[in-house]
């Protein structure tokens, strides 16, 4: 049978203005099986990046809730929004908005990727996520800092040649330049997906975040490697170990979120499990996809 599929728009007010926040329901959620909601990453990505996770519900007929963060995918767009405005906390208070409009913020499965792994940690830090009943956090950093150490770390790997015109148009303020671009695709390919060509979901969601890129240059920056938005001093070390929930941690190992930016959430977790998927980088959900999605449904349908 075909999974059931609904997707719609769910007002999200801030402040005096209200903005669209577009979803995607896949399953039924009065199944009586927990649902997982996705954070995608980025930041002003969109649920494309995390679409593999929909085989869910074919598998194991456990719901799985898809949306769009504002300001990207087929949410609303505010290209013209001063960088203050894209905080965590806006994207925490979209979240509890989600989960209030589809009813389930009483029991939920809660899966971040990349940004929306740190997303999903601080959400869960703060005491916030009072349904959770379990955390997976894939390919996330706890810090920033830490994630700067993993990717520069993984740029020595590099060419010296390559190395070297990245850092001479970041020092000159020139990283839209197509030559630094091509140098980030080339780090991109070693550490973000292996997969070539890139699967036709993550061909769309990355077209589409370099076509709307006003919410990733604010909070990251130009690049995965050179952070210089509003994110880079974002860290939940000194947080994480008040998050009770079970989780699973996922990481690749030639993915650019390294051990050393996710170590700590092992190290202080008091209930934790970490995966590192030996053959994958930054989507180990595409790389490896039967092993991390059976590695996943093993994690949530634990007693």
């Amino acid at each position: 049978m075909a999974a059931t599929e609904r997707s719609g728009t769910i007002d999200f007010t801030v402040g005096n203005e209200v903005f669209q926040t577009w979803y995607k329901v896949v399953g039924d959620l009065k199944s009586g099986i927990t649902p997982l909601v996705t954070l995608h990453g980025g930041p002003g990505a969109s649920h494309g990046i995390v679409i593999p996770h929909a085989e869910l519900n074919a598998s194991h007929g456990r719901p799985v809730v898809f949306y769009d963060q504002v300001g990207g995918g087929q949410s609303t767009h505010l290209p013209d929004k001063p960088k203050e405005f894209w905080t965590p906390e806006l994207f925490m208070d979209e979240l509890d908005n989600v989960l209030a409009y589809l009813g389930i913020a009483d029991e939920y499965d809660l899966l971040g990727h990349s940004w929306g792994g740190m997303l999903a940690a601080q959400y869960a830090s703060e005491g916030r996520a009072h349904g959770l009943r379990r955390l997976v956090l894939v390919s996330a950093p706890a810090s920033l800092a830490l994630w700067e150490v993993a990717v520069q770390a993984l740029l020595e790997r590099m060419p010296q040649d390559v190395r070297e015109m990245l850092k001479r148009h970041e020092a000159a303020g020139t990283t839209d330049d197509p030559e630094y671009y091509k140098g980030m695709q080339q780090f991109y390919g070693k550490h973000v997906c292996k997969i070539d060509p890139l699967p036709e979901d993550l061909q769309k969601a990355f077209a589409e975040l370099e076509a709307n890129p006003a919410v990733y240059t604010a909070m990251q920056g130009p690049s995965e490697f050179f952070v210089t938005g509003s994110l880079k001093t974002w860290t939940v070390v000194d947080k994480i170990h008040t998050i009770t929930q079970p989780t699973l941690l996922i990481n690749g190992a030639d993915d650019e979120a390294q051990d050393v930016c996710m170590r700590p959430f092992f190290e202080k977790m008091p209930k934790v499990k970490w995966v590192t998927m030996m053959n994958s980088s930054h989507t180990s959900f595409f790389e490896e996809k039967e092993r991390y999605l059976e590695v996943l449904a093993n994690f949530l349908a634990a007693a």
